[in-house]
């Protein structure tokens, strides 16, 4: 068994996979079930601490400097 990603270009296809599925031929997962990976939990842990917090600090300084012009 494996997965498949499709595209449906046509409203009628969505009729069609749900006789699919009443067959069970296959069986449709939704996008509201499937999970997706936040931003943040993807790249949790890519920066040291350290350059976290240059970082921060440059960000900090940029944005006095864009406030002092």
């Amino acid at each position: 068994m494996e997965t498949v990603t499709i595209q449906i270009n046509n409203d009628k296809a969505y009729k069609l996979l749900k006789d699919l599925e009443d067959l069970d031929i296959i069986k449709v997962i939704s996008k509201q079930t499937e999970k997706k990976e936040k931003l943040s939990d993807k790249y949790r842990g890519s920066l040291t601490i350290e350059d976290g917090q240059s970082l921060d600090q440059h960000i900090k300084d940029m944005r006095q400097e864009w406030n002092n012009i």
